[in-house]
């Protein structure tokens, strides 16, 4: 930034007259103020007093705008608001587990039109029918969004979600049934569903088509990741084709629990290169010391590779799922950031400030 400096002397001769001299004079420097400051001088030159009033004026430099590295221009948050909700038809409900894994899952498409312009890691809120025990409108619940922004059926007309219906047993010995999960899994084709949203940009894609994007999902926190993974290899578009390495690492506890097997085992025959998938099945599988399954214990057995792409600037990690899955692997990386002297937490933050670091837990 430039500072300019207006100075103006005066010299008085034997007459007592006086001469002005002006003059300017710009003086490169980074300034981090917006001032007008004044400064008086008094210095005798040959004998003479000479009186300079110099007065400096510095701008504060324009704050340089964040360029994010997610595919977030253009991004559309809440434009249906739950007074005022979007109302979607119902196109599609199958439950997508086996009918002896612990708890049902639904994938679900609903119209939209075109109204709801979502991104891929956005989430939309559900409005269920009905009234709660006060007699008002059932609060909204957010779903992360199952289907790329083109959706499910190629048109930009749909959005489609994956929800587990919640039914459990209280401390009484009752059983409770999630509000708006049921009335989602109960739907019919044809039925009405309110939208709010959409809302979200810490699950943005990457725009970098040669990223290294590592997917980590418990269950219906799948959901983001397939909207990724559909882009990636299912679409076709004329200013994106994926090129980098795909790695998704899903949690469930038995085998009629996985999500959308059929159409990962496409993605790893179109794209062998470019997609890897793992799973982790808690209630079937064990580690060489025995020890349950869980998506930490299937990341620990590829640590060292994991530890060698997160130390790269175009990895990006999304966590999307049960909460308690962001301390373990913690714990993985606690220990291989030490070896080479790092503090994994104050990397991690390096990472998140990065936006490489992204995680959506519940």
């Amino acid at each position: 930034m430039a500072m300019t400096v207006n100075a103006a002397i005066s010299l008085p001769s034997s007459k007592s007259s006086s001469l002005t001299f002006k003059n300017s004079i710009s003086i490169p420097e980074r300034i981090n103020f917006n001032k007008s400051i004044l400064y008086p001088r008094n210095v005798r030159v040959g004998g003479n007093a000479i009186s300079i009033r110099a007065q400096v004026t510095t701008e504060a430099p324009a704050k340089a705008e964040k360029i994010s590295k997610k595919d977030e221009e253009g991004v559309v948050v809440n434009k249906f608001k739950p007074k005022e909700p979007y109302v979607g038809k119902c196109l599609l409900n199958t439950k997508i587990t086996g009918d002896d894994a612990p708890g049902e899952t639904w994938h679900m498409v609903f119209s939209t039109e075109g109204e709801v312009p979502y991104r891929e890691g956005q989430s939309i809120g559900v409005i269920a029918d009905g009234l709660d025990k006060n007699g008002k409108p059932h609060k909204l619940r957010l779903y992360s969004i199952a289907s790329s922004a083109l959706g499910d059926f190629g048109n930009s007309q749909t959005v489609s979600l994956c929800v587990k219906r919640l039914v459990y047993t209280n401390e009484q010995g009752e059983i409770v049934k999630g509000v708006c999960s049921n009335f989602l899994c109960d739907l019919k084709p044809g039925a009405d569903v309110k939208i709010t949203g959409p809302v979200g940009k810490e699950m943005l894609m990457p725009k970098d088509p040669n990223a290294t994007v590592i997917m980590l999902a418990t269950g219906t926190g799948i959901a983001p990741f397939r909207s990724f993974l559909w882009k990636m290899f299912f679409e076709k578009y004329d200013d994106y084709k994926f090129n980098g390495l795909a790695w998704l690492f899903l949690g469930v506890p038995t085998s009629s629990s996985l999500l959308y097997p059929e159409e990962f085992e496409k993605m790893k025959e179109k794209a062998p290169n470019n997609f890897r998938v793992d799973y982790a099945i808690s209630r079937e599988q064990s580690n060489e010391k025995g020890e349950k399954m869980y998506i930490q214990t299937r990341m620990a057995q590829y640590a060292e590779e994991l530890w060698e792409l997160l130390k790269k600037d175009n990895t990006y990690v999304y966590m999307c799922g049960l909460k308690g899955m962001e301390k373990g692997i913690d714990d993985i990386m606690t220990s291989l950031a030490a070896r080479d002297g790092i503090d994994w937490l104050e990397y991690k933050r390096q990472l998140k400030r990065a936006e490489q670091w992204n995680v959506e837990v519940y």
